[in-house]
């Protein structure tokens, strides 16, 4: 009996945020964080802060939720899996939703 071979991953496609469109989605982008503002304070249920981030191309809004937040430290470099585009009032906003362990957000 022959074994099942596991279906080869592609490799990832790295985006500017240039090139970013409204509700895209499964994007992958190395971004650093320029400024960060919280937005809902420790003490509600669920964290949230609104970031500045960009790369040599572009700046954009990441809207970071509960641990996310820690990790918007200014000068630091993230690495996004999966994100998306969320509009906002008209504007376009970043955002990173961990559903599985496909997604992942590194700092």
């Amino acid at each position: 009996m022959a074994e099942a071979s596991k279906p080869e991953m592609k490799k990832a496609v790295f985006k500017k945020v240039c090139e970013l469109r409204p509700l895209d989605t499964g994007l992958n982008l190395t971004v650093k964080v320029v400024n960060t503002k919280v937005v809902a304070p420790r003490g509600r249920q669920m964290r949230a802060a609104e970031a500045l981030v960009g790369d040599d191309t572009a700046m954009i809004i990441f809207v970071a939720r509960n641990d996310q937040v820690d990790l918007m430290v200014e000068g630091s470099t993230l690495t996004l899996r999966n994100a998306k585009i969320e509009m906002f009032k008209g504007s376009m906003r970043l955002a990173f939703y961990c559903e599985d362990r496909q997604q992942y957000l590194a700092g």
